[in-house]
């Protein structure tokens, strides 16, 4: 650059640069533009058509310009000397024809790619629309949306709890009406099954996986009636499908109906007893022997009176005398003598008369078939005190008692010594007077000695109430 003729010795290397790398021109300047090379030797000498600035400052200029040989992509550059001065500057450049060429020249590869691109991409998608069919049993976008809104309305407006638990026992689903009757948290699905504080044996059944048809189970203050089967598909196992239906209402009226049942049938026995009585009475008339005949007449009845001015007088609950009397009457059907003690005495009590007919009755009913299981005497005791809202009940039985390592069991898993076939409902009894006495904040006691004592305290719901 400093000698008196740069281009003879940089136009011969600019030109070797220029075929070697396939620039259209490599041009070496000087800091007043003057070219020293050119692919047209003609141009030399002449100024440098372009932007310069930047390099002249040290930087680079990367630009598309129209120069002497047509519009380009170009870079120019500085040169520094030994102390770092920009000297000279230097540009290479290609035609923007060539780029066009060269871009013809690559479209037959292009396309090439791209039609393989396509082509796995075409196979890719009928490989996935294949597996897609399979997975949704050919229904489409549209189908599967109508099904998922179909379903899901079913799911939330059926009037049965229906719980889907898979293999690791996780909650996979569960409707409205299954959250309702167990108390879910918002966020339950996806949760595991342990982690729901569900009570026994609702708990296993759901993780268990055990078939199961109509079975009653008492949940808390609710009785269910649960089916559970596992959900299959190709022989693979996939999960535990649970339904709940509630019938806490339904056992309440079969309870309250097997009350009226039972008094119907010692109207019926009584009714019996007296026809046979009667005909006793006039046959002693008859033979002469009047005296006898009122004797007999009137024992059972002087018998059957006092206990009814017993409960009457100190029940003022006519529910709860109703009870007493329809049961004393079927305990001596049965052969068992039931007893309601002196001291008992019930006035102003706010347990509903509905949930004392639950604990008097089967307590009473569990009594008597505790009593007929063992020998002779055969009896039934009755206590039932209540003052200011508050209710104590105690009910004995001269039965073989209860095992003292079941005490706990007997309230709480709907326990039952009867045998199970034809009965329905069985073990549901105390477990019925458990909810009672939870729903009102109470307790029950069981002892034996000698006789077998349930003792239970429901408290009164008034300010100062004491049932003690």
């Amino acid at each position: 650059m400093t000698e008196d003729d740069p281009s003879a010795a940089l136009q011969p290397v600019a030109e070797s640069v220029r075929e070697a790398t396939g620039t259209d021109f490599v041009v070496f300047m000087a800091t007043d533009r003057t070219r020293y090379t050119h692919p047209d030797p003609d141009q030399i000498g002449e100024a440098f058509l372009g932007t310069v600035g930047p390099a002249l400052e040290g930087g680079t200029v990367t630009e598309t310009y129209e120069g002497t040989l047509g519009p380009s992509v170009r870079a120019v550059l500085p040169v520094h000397d030994e102390e770092g001065e920009v000297a000279a500057l230097l540009s290479i450049g290609v035609l923007r024809t060539q780029i066009g060429q060269e871009l013809l020249a690559r479209v037959p590869a292009l396309l090439g790619v791209a039609g393989a691109a396509i082509a796995v991409a075409a196979l890719g998608s009928w490989a996935i629309s294949r597996r897609l069919d399979r997975q949704t049993l050919g229904l489409g976008p549209v189908e599967i949306t109508r099904m998922y809104e179909q379903h899901d309305a079913v799911l939330h407006a059926v009037r049965e709890g229906l719980l889907i638990v898979d293999l690791d026992g996780r909650l996979s689903l569960a409707n409205d009406e299954a959250a309702r009757l167990l108390d879910l948290p918002e966020d339950a699905q996806g949760r595991d099954v342990d982690e729901l504080g569900l009570d026994e044996p609702l708990r296993s059944l759901l993780i268990s996986g055990e078939p199961v048809s109509d079975r009653l189970l008492v949940y808390r203050d609710r009785v269910l009636v649960a089916s559970s089967e596992p959900a299959t598909k190709d022989g693979t196992v996939l999960g535990v499908v649970t339904t709940l239906r509630d019938h806490t209402e339904l056992e309440t009226l079969n309870d309250e109906l097997d009350s009226a049942r039972g008094f119907a049938e010692a109207l019926r026995a009584q009714a019996h007893e007296s026809a046979n009585r009667l005909h006793t009475v006039v046959t002693m008339i008859e033979l002469g022997q009047p005296e006898k005949a009122v004797e007999l007449a009137t024992v059972e009845l002087a018998t059957a009176q006092q206990l009814a001015d017993q409960v009457v007088g100190s029940v003022d609950e006519p529910a709860l005398a109703a009870l007493l009397l329809g049961k004393a009457a079927q305990a001596h059907e049965k052969g068992v003598e039931l007893v309601v003690t002196d001291d008992t005495e019930v006035r102003d009590v706010d347990v509903p008369p509905r949930d004392l007919v639950t604990v008097v009755g089967n307590l009473v009913d569990n009594a008597i078939d505790a009593a007929l299981a063992a020998p002779p005497p055969r009896r039934v005791t009755v206590t039932a005190q209540g003052l200011q809202g508050g209710l104590v009940l105690e009910v004995s039985d001269s039965g073989a008692g209860v095992d003292a390592d079941r005490v706990d069991d007997i309230f709480t898993r709907g326990w039952t010594t009867k045998e199970a076939a034809g009965a329905r409902g069985q073990g549901l009894g105390l477990a019925l007077v458990r909810q009672v006495i939870g729903r009102h904040g109470g307790s029950v006691d069981v002892t034996h000695d000698g006789a077998t004592t349930f003792t239970v305290r429901l408290p009164g719901t008034r300010p100062g109430g004491d049932a003690a």
